[in-house]
């Protein structure tokens, strides 16, 4: 027997299972649960697909969204079509025992409406990683969360030790799609930026992957860059960007659409983004330290 109830938004996430079953809450703050783990899942969203098969239970997939395409077994799947445009009448000819979309996706409704349970996330930090990795454990009671988790760190914490202190630490501008958008200190990516000792030019209040005024970019004038390869050839026709210092010294790291994939999904790989990360600082001269310590301004006459 399924039930899905609403509950109060301020209400802290908790799973449970209970006498009935699996009992979990999604980040809508709705309750969802089953007699016994769902064995036919679709996943719109890469990431959520990821973590499933992460979890060993990649056989249970019957669908997922165009964009996932890792490990390479699902893309045999059915495609759903993405988060914008899900394809509402194919999700359901599947008869799934459960959908897993990110928060916001407009699927979400419809298919509350036709009694097809969802599970909504919203993964904007590592926490909220291991957070859903933990959650999708209970839900499809398969694979190991805490082994995923702990493996993931200790890949994080080699590619720091790899990169070691960086003295000056080189002020990074990461740039997740045009926009220009970018991977603010709170994001998982920001975090990872953090770990490997680098400086983000957003500011935390910012949010998470905030719009940017292209021109906030040439003032912050960032040491390193990072971008997808797709996106690199037209920076330096930005206005005013050739006068940024990653692009006077050629301090940008392109990556290709795999690795991409890798940096920009919060999910089970976030330990080979990390080594991706020291990778691109590694491969980049350290910026310029001052040749000796620099003595401080003269007092002017006073006003």
């Amino acid at each position: 027997m399924l039930l899905i109830a609403c509950v109060g938004a301020a209400q802290l996430w908790v799973p449970a299972v209970s006498a009935q079953g699996i009992r979990v809450q999604d980040d809508r703050g709705v309750s969802v649960q089953w007699a016994q783990a769902p064995q036919r899942v679709v996943s719109l969203l890469p990431s959520l697909t990821e973590s499933v098969c992460a979890l060993g239970a990649c056989g249970r997939l019957v669908g997922v969204d165009r964009y996932s395409n890792f490990p390479d077994q699902v893309r045999q799947l059915p495609q759903l079509g993405g988060g914008l445009d899900p394809q509402l009448e194919r999700v359901v000819l599947l008869k799934p025992d459960v959908v897993l979309v990110a928060l916001g996706t407009r699927v979400v409704e419809p298919l509350k409406r036709l009694g097809i349970p969802v599970l909504a996330f919203d993964t904007q930090n590592m926490a909220d990683v291991e957070r859903v990795l933990r959650l999708l454990q209970q839900v499809l009671n398969s694979g190991n969360a805490d082994s995923l988790i702990a493996a993931m760190h200790a890949d994080i914490q080699a590619a720091a030790d790899r990169v070691g202190p960086l003295q000056p630490k080189p002020r990074v501008y990461f740039e997740v799609s045009p926009g220009p958008y970018a991977a603010g200190p709170a994001s998982f990516m920001g975090q990872l930026l953090s770990r490997l000792g680098a400086d983000n030019i957003v500011q935390a209040s910012l949010g998470a992957f905030p719009k940017l005024n292209p021109e906030f970019v040439v003032r912050a004038n960032p040491d390193l860059i990072l971008i997808h390869e797709a996106h690199a050839a037209g920076l330096a026709k930005r206005v005013g960007w050739t006068s940024i210092k990653a692009l006077q010294t050629q301090r940008v790291c392109r990556f290709t659409p795999k690795q991409s994939d890798v940096l920009e999904r919060p999910g089970p790989r976030m330990g080979q983004a990390a080594q991706l990360l020291a990778n691109c600082m590694l491969a980049q001269p350290q910026p310029e330290k001052p040749p000796y310590p620099q003595a401080p301004p003269k007092p002017g006459p006073a006003m």
